[in-house]
């Protein structure tokens, strides 16, 4: 089913920063939108539980999608085991899942791979998580435009939006256009909740936050690394420079995420 809408917000890779998510949000009602869309990766870090009931209360204003982190909770949480992920990771993954209720749970488990959107000024979108043909599949500034277009070649709608690399950028290509959205609570770059508003155009937004009150909060939960993530992620995210290498170093060894500190996956 495709939404309509004259103005819609891209949330992504909120991954539990409840403190980003408020001012995404508050930004994005500031700039009047009509419905948003939640891009996957929404609850796995510090306050999963917060975030998702904080989402819930979106009501029909919403679309959702799964990312890999979301898939990777869901399988935590059913105690099915994650060969694929190296066990200095899997710590906080099943943290965060033994965080859910049964509906968060239930919730996640049911988000589908990709979300259609006909947007005023914009046309019609496809909306996934890594990629149209996979929730870990990375795309950057710098995969080449023959390897981007073998991607989004059968790809009908004219626009892609994706979000899992954590950075924004804009590309055209063979007449498509990819928009990473970035990540709101895991961004690469300048600190500050990152989102996206398309309608009438495409516009990459950052909304600034208190850190310092977010650190507080972040740091009273039990979350694994959660003095690491805060500082990392709140005062001093890695710069884009620094992952796009990482991004590049973990393709170039086959491994489906760039070599980082555990809550940076």
């Amino acid at each position: 089913m495709t939404s309509r809408a004259g103005r819609v917000a891209a949330l992504y890779d909120i991954h539990g920063n409840l403190p980003a998510l408020e001012a995404a949000l508050a930004d994005a009602e500031s700039a009047q939108v009509d419905l948003f869309l939640l891009g996957g990766d929404l609850a796995l870090g510090p306050m999963p539980c917060e975030v998702l009931d904080r989402l819930a209360q979106l009501g029909a204003r919403a679309r959702y999608l799964r990312g890999n982190c979301d898939r990777l909770m869901v399988d935590a949480y059913d105690g099915r085991s994650m060969p694929s992920v190296p066990p200095s990771v899997q710590d906080t993954i099943i943290w965060a899942a033994r965080q859910l209720e049964r509906w968060h749970r239930d919730f996640l488990a049911a988000l589908p791979e990709t979300v259609t959107l006909s947007v005023d000024g914009v046309g019609s979108i496809l909306c996934c998580h890594g990629t149209p043909r996979s929730d870990d599949e990375i795309i950057t500034t710098r995969t080449p435009d023959e390897h981007l277009f073998s991607i989004v070649a059968a790809v009908p709608q004219s626009v892609i939006v994706c979000g899992h690399t954590h950075m924004q950028y804009q590309r055209r290509c063979r007449g498509k256009t990819v928009v990473n959205a970035g990540s709101v609570g895991m961004p690469y770059g300048e600190p500050g909740a990152h989102w996206l508003l398309l309608g009438p155009g495409i516009e990459l937004r950052r909304a600034i936050y208190d850190g310092t009150r977010a650190i507080e909060r972040i740091e009273r939960t039990s979350y694994p690394h959660a003095a690491e993530f805060a500082a990392r992620h709140v005062l001093r995210p890695p710069s884009e420079q620094e992952m796009l290498a990482a991004f590049e170093r973990s393709q170039s060894s086959g491994a489906a995420e760039p070599t980082a500190p555990p809550n940076e996956r």
